[in-house]
């Protein structure tokens, strides 16, 4: 079957029109230049980072670049500010050409040869150096110098993600200074990174694809091959570019159950220079920057500078179908991604022993699900000390976690828990899909299916039982809203760590659009936090923990089966429905409205009790109806009361929630209505006392016949 990554599917060129990287660079000329202190040459706010400086190269860019849309080619005034730019970055070396690593919440991480800062400084020199004047050009060359002369030893060692940038920027430093060894020592490097890379085109750091830091490896390669044009790189680029092109969910985000080094995250990447320079490649920025060019909205300058700069153009070469079945596989079924519409799913069998390294992650979660309109729904990637987060564990786990404010944590804690597999084997051509995961004397099986009904099925199976706590993991990525369970109880997520039992669960819940039937047996658990290896202390938002569904498995063949789909609508049986975007809305207390698409709502943003919105409600036909209304609830909205041709009727209806979500059909009860016009009026008259402003949103009216 064909690959499910989702390029162009038709032939195009990148990168088309290239009027629109010219105005993405110059756009936020302005705003850089205004940053910028004009007596140290510091760009950024307070506390200044070396990383501040980076806007360096996008400003040389848009001073080099000769285009009819681009009003500062060869300005001196941006001249002026470029030089004084870099002259901040050589008073800020030490000997060794290091800056401090600071970041903005003035956390220091010691001294360094920041390589996203030393790439950018050569390349501003290489656009602007003719042209500067002569004391700052000797100053900068001087800083330059110092430190690629200490970056050149970095290329003598492994290769890893940073060396590798630092091989791109140290061959571009060679190349400004005709130093004929430094060119040579970065392309004997760059062979190096080529023969590192897996076939399946991606390189790893400890066991399998790092897919965020890929890209680091893939901008390095291209920029490399711009200059250099050794074509000795092509080919890993061609394989970086299908990796990626098939590792995508279809709203263009990575997948991450494949990924050693980070969680899921919903920012699109955009690829980089790397991807320009293959016909694959090129198809991959096609699809990834689409959305951006069909709206008219703009990549960063830095982005804009380097494909202007260095990027390839040329025809695209679709890497995979974007169609409604496929399926790819990676290396010796290695992972597995599968495509049924509207659905998409990851199997990864990478497996491996717990790191002892904070960056590199447990191979714990093997399974992600995507569907279409709901977005990323099941697992989002690995962990460490969160055993909830595994696809199957073996004992109790919780004897494994981390102490919050622990900053040295024991990865590796003594204990009987299993929350790893000793082995792995994926079969990705059976019927549904599986894969078979080993704990010792335990083995799980987990198979996924998409059915004709629209929804998906994910099968948990104890393969083998040997006697103890063996339980499936099905970790829930946190939506918006509160959860509806099948029992009538309904709850937000909060701080607060909470279980909910099966005859709470009630056999299934509702959240944020997702409909999950669970089987029996099933209770849930919130919150499972993400160890966040960014943060010295491990602290991570609410926004990565998991809601896990946990499977007690408890005999040898015994299954559990999880049914994912979406929520059905929650229209009154039998009612006319008014969508307030169609109706007369008008304020007579004369406050701000307006319509909200993104919510599907009449947006009034009242400041005090009185203020009010009326809407002209028709009515078809006489008889007796039931009066509902679906509002939008969000921690600043208000109390309001509706009334109908001048009575108020039901009672007031509090919007207050901690955190957005829609309320649902809310019963104002009964009344008599003639054939015609209506006046509904929605009138604030008060507020919950957590919320913080009077704001009302409503989302459509609807009318019940009472037989």
């Amino acid at each position: 079957m064909p690959g499910v990554g989702h390029a162009a599917a038709t032939a195009a060129v990148w990168p088309g029109n290239r009027d629109w990287l010219v105005e993405s660079l110059v756009r936020n000329v302005p705003a850089t230049l205004k940053s910028q202190d004009p007596e140290s040459g510091r760009f950024g706010t307070k506390p200044w980072c070396c990383s501040d400086q980076n806007v360096l190269f996008p400003l040389a860019a848009a001073w080099a670049c000769k285009h009819e849309k681009n009003p500062y080619y060869h300005d001196p005034h941006l001249l002026e500010a470029i030089c004084k730019g870099g002259e901040a970055l050589v008073r800020a070396q030490d000997e060794k050409g290091m800056w401090v690593f600071r970041k903005k919440d003035n956390s220091t991480w010691g001294k360094i040869h920041m390589p996203w800062t030393y790439s950018r400084w050569i390349r501003a020199y290489l656009l602007v150096r003719d042209d500067m004047p002569a004391a700052s050009r000797t100053a900068w060359e001087q800083g330059l110098q110092r430190g690629f002369k200490e970056i050149r030893h970095y290329v003598d060692g492994g290769v890893h993600n940073i060396p590798t940038h630092h091989a791109m920027a140290l061959y571009l430093a060679g190349t400004a200074f005709d130093n004929e060894e430094w060119k040579a020592a970065a392309k004997a490097f760059m062979a190096k990174v080529v023969a590192r890379q897996d076939p399946g085109g991606f390189w790893s750091e400890n066991y399998g694809p790092v897919v965020g830091y890929n890209m680091v490896y893939l901008d390095a390669l291209g920029i490399y091959y711009a200059v250099s044009r050794d074509a000795g790189v092509l080919p890993a680029l061609k394989r970086g570019a299908m990796f990626h092109a098939n590792f995508v969910w279809d709203d263009g985000t990575p997948v991450a159950a494949i990924d050693e080094r980070q969680i899921y995250h919903t920012e699109r990447s955009l690829g980089n220079v790397g991807f320009s320079q293959t016909a694959v490649g090129r198809s991959f920025l096609l699809h990834q920057t689409a959305p951006l060019r069909q709206s008219g909205k703009f990549v960063p300058p830095d982005y804009a500078a380097a494909m202007l700069f260095y990027g390839g153009s040329g025809p695209a070469e679709p890497s995979a179908a974007a169609g409604d079945r496929g399926q790819f596989v990676l290396g010796k079924n290695k992972a597995l991604m599968r495509r049924e519409t509207p659905w998409q799913c990851c199997f990864s069998a990478y497996c491996c022993p717990v790191p002892k390294s904070r960056w590199l992650q447990d191979r714990q979660n093997f399974v992600d699900v995507f569907h279409d309109h709901l977005g990323l729904v099941v697992g989002g990637g690995n962990t460490k000390l969160q055993p909830y987060w595994s696809t199957f564990t073996v004992g109790n786990p919780g004897s494994v976690s981390h102490k919050p404010g622990d900053t040295n944590p024991n990865f590796l804690p003594r204990c009987a828990l299993r929350w790893v597999p000793t082995r792995s084997r994926l079969v990705p051509d059976a019927s549904p899909p599986y894969l078979d995961l080993v704990y010792h004397d335990h083995v799980g099986r987990v198979c996924a299916e998409a059915k004709s009904d629209g929804t998906f099925v994910l099968t948990y199976t104890a393969l083998r039982y040997g006697g103890k706590r063996f339980e499936a993991h099905v970790p829930f990525l946190k939506r918006q809203g509160r959860l509806r369970f099948g029992s009538g109880k309904e709850v937000f997520l909060g701080k607060e760590a909470v279980r909910f039992l099966p005859d709470q669960i009630g056999g299934r819940f509702d959240w944020g659009g997702l409909r999950v039937v669970v089987p029996p047996g099933a209770s849930l658990m919130w919150p499972a936090r993400q160890f966040n290896p960014y943060k010295k202390d491990g602290a991570s938002s609410l926004a990565n923990a998991k809601l896990v569904l946990i499977l007690p498995l408890k005999k040898e063949g015994e299954s559990a089966s999880v049914i994912l789909g979406v929520t059905p609508g929650t229209l009154p049986e039998g009612a006319q429905v008014f969508e307030t975007r169609d109706l007369l809305g008008s304020s007579p207390s004369g406050t701000r409205t307006r319509y909200l698409k993104k919510l599907g709502s009449f947006f009034l943003g009242a400041s005090q009790p009185g203020d009010a919105v009326n809407f002209v409600l028709p009515v078809e036909k006489t008889g007796e109806y039931e009066v509902l209304a679906d509002f939008v609830v969000f921690p600043g909205y208000g109390i309001v009361q509706l009334s109908l041709d001048g009575t108020p009727i039901g009672k007031a209806f509090d919007a207050y929630a901690p955190e957005l979500d829609t309320s649902g059909p809310v019963s104002f009860g009964r009344t008599v209505l003639t054939k015609g016009q209506h006046d509904l009026l929605l009138t604030v008259v008060g507020k919950n006392r957590k919320s913080h402003r009077y704001y009302v949103s409503v989302r459509r009216f609807f009318l019940r016949p009472v037989d």
